[in-house]
């Protein structure tokens, strides 16, 4: 799978599973008990999804069917993770038949390719000028269909469609809806703007804390001498020098495990854009702050607090490592306890793992970098016959995925499979108050014991944290992430109520040069880092930003900062 589908599906899947992981009970296949609220028939949370979304007079109904019924055709990806019932695909599911019997929309796949064959085939469909009426494009994608004038504009058909569930997803994103929109017109329904979510954290084995009589990590320095500890006291009790202190892979950042948190502990921002004291746009892999991180991780992996083989092992590897109890830390994102923290602590009764803000190296509390990827988008081809279609039908993904009366049990997880992926707008919206918000409704719920006033998924997380309370270790994942301590406490007590979020400065589509040089650079960055780590001397980095700069960098920068500039 490429990086940019496989960006695609993480987003789809991670925040997906999420907004709905523990909206699942009872028959255990992770599908949701309809007792959370009134019962509800799968016409009518679509057709009727709330009071304010009834129209005002004069303005359209959103929530009405064409008859006759219309066929909008569309392209699709699939991959491995995709399952069907027998008889079932992306042509014939659960969600096609909700937009026929409900909007009497008919959605007919054109193409439907493996997902690693995506991009290249929708350039392809570009070229020749033969595109479907609604389809995803990556930010490339987006400018070069606008700047010809390919595209409808969805402004309006968004004002007069959308339901309130709708544009409040929509308008939540500020930067997303800013990277969708071009010259004043709303040309794509943009994705989630997921700054929370994918801010990283801490994440340690406080058993072994325990164990070996450590402090929890205060400071970056706390945090080294828990990694060495990890990794020469044996912290598992079985006599052998095989635990490591700190999760690494070969991808060194991004999903899991992800170093992005310890080079923040050192102000030092991978991959991100940020404001230098001039008030220019900088990228943080090439400022001074990154060569003393890399130094501190090529210090912890010639300590042996590094898997000596981490270069060459992915992140699946990795997580077998640490489900098997051979490391005590990682950095990484709010998720984590759902995988591969849960499996940890299903393989070990005493395991107990902590989230904990990112620690930092000196008296200036460490800002945690919040990446938003802004490079999904659904658009819809100009001269479309009913370009007010595509909002219809995300009025629809967003009510029964994340509405009042949401049927998690039909269109999310039916006997372990995703159904949601099946939907066509299904690209990692999340929920539509955001999980921060559900993690505080869900924890006042567990403290008052009143859970009346709780949607559909909160319930679910509710239900699971309780039935942890109980003694059901499967649900330890849900209360980590939603419970008080969790994640998302931690999230909203340091990151959110502290204002230690940095953003990345810079969320416009590619520039000339970024489509030119970027996969360069990045793996220039990569290479080098990973070598660092590995040992190479550290003066290396001098010479990598040299080449950074001459190989592209110098001119990504000049073109970010006229965009900075533009925007003011």
């Amino acid at each position: 799978m490429n990086n940019i589908v496989k960006k695609r599906f993480v987003a789809a899947s991670l925040i997906a599973a999420m907004s709905l992981v523990s909206a699942c009970a009872g028959n255990g296949n992770n599908a949701a008990s309809p007792s959370a609220s009134a019962p509800a028939s799968s016409s009518a949370s679509a057709a009727s999804p709330s009071a304010s979304a009834q129209p005002e007079a004069g303005k359209p109904d959103p929530n009405a069917k064409y008859d006759p019924p219309i066929e909008v055709t569309t392209v699709r990806y699939t991959d491995s993770s995709f399952k069907f019932k027998d008889g079932e695909s992306l042509d014939n599911n659960a969600w096609t038949r909700a937009y026929e019997e409900e909007l009497g929309i008919k959605v007919k796949n054109k193409w439907i390719v493996n997902g690693d064959q995506f991009n290249q085939k929708m350039n392809l469909s570009i070229t020749s000028g033969d595109l479907p009426d609604l389809f995803m494009v990556d930010a490339k994608q987006l400018r070069e269909l606008a700047e010809g004038g390919m595209l409808e504009d969805l402004t309006q058909a968004v004002a007069d469609y959308g339901t309130d569930l709708t544009k409040e997803m929509i308008d939540r994103g500020t930067n997303a809806k800013a990277a969708a929109t071009y010259e004043g017109k709303l040309v794509a329904i943009p994705p989630a703007e997921d700054y929370l979510g994918g801010a990283p954290l801490l994440w340690v084995r406080t058993d072994w804390l325990q164990k070996l009589n450590l402090p929890e990590p205060k400071t970056m320095d706390d945090f080294l001498k828990i990694a060495d500890a990890f990794a020469n006291q044996d912290p598992d009790g079985n006599g052998k020098k095989d635990t490591y202190g700190l999760a690494a892979s070969k991808d060194v950042i991004g999903g899991y495990p992800d170093l992005s948190g310890f080079m923040n502990g050192y102000h030092a921002y991978m991959n991100v854009w940020i404001k230098d004291s001039s008030g220019q746009l900088v990228n943080g892999s090439v400022q001074p702050e990154m060569k003393t991180a890399l130094g501190k991780l090529q210090e912890l992996y010639k300590a042996g607090a590094i898997d000596k083989e981490f270069g060459v092992k992915d992140g699946g590897k990795v997580a077998e490592m640490q489900t098997a109890g051979k490391i005590g830390m990682n950095f990484g994102a709010m998720w984590n306890p759902l995988w591969p923290l849960q499996d940890n602590v299903n393989a070990d009764k005493n395991a107990e793992w902590g989230a904990f803000p990112i620690p930092s190296a000196d008296g200036t509390p460490a800002s945690a970098q919040a990446n938003a990827d802004f490079n999904s988008f659904w658009v819809v081809k100009k001269g479309a016959a009913h370009p007010e279609a595509i909002v219809k039908l995300f009025n629809v993904y967003n009510e029964k995925i994340a509405g009042p009366n949401a049927e998690p049990q039909t269109y999310h997880t039916v006997d372990g499979m995703e159904v949601f992926k099946y939907a066509v707008m299904a690209n990692g919206f999340g929920t539509p108050q955001g999980l921060l918000t559900v993690h505080k409704n869900v924890v006042a719920a567990l403290k008052s014991g009143d859970s009346a006033s709780l949607l559909p998924e909160e319930k679910g997380y509710f239900d699971k944290i309780k039935a942890f309370e109980g003694g059901d270790r499967a649900n330890w994942g849900t209360n980590k992430v939603f419970g008080e301590g969790g994640s998302w406490a931690v999230i909203g007590q340091n990151y959110v109520d502290g204002g230690l979020l940095m953003k990345n400065a810079y969320y416009g589509p590619p520039t000339p040069g970024m489509t030119e040089k970027k996969a360069i650079l990045d793996k220039l960055v990569l290479e080098t880092f990973t070598k660092i780590i590995l040992g190479s001397p550290l003066s290396d980095f001098d010479k990598f930003v040299s080449d950074w700069n001459k190989l592209g960098g110098e001119q990504i920068t000049k073109e970010v900062n006229d965009w900075y500039a533009s925007r003011s």
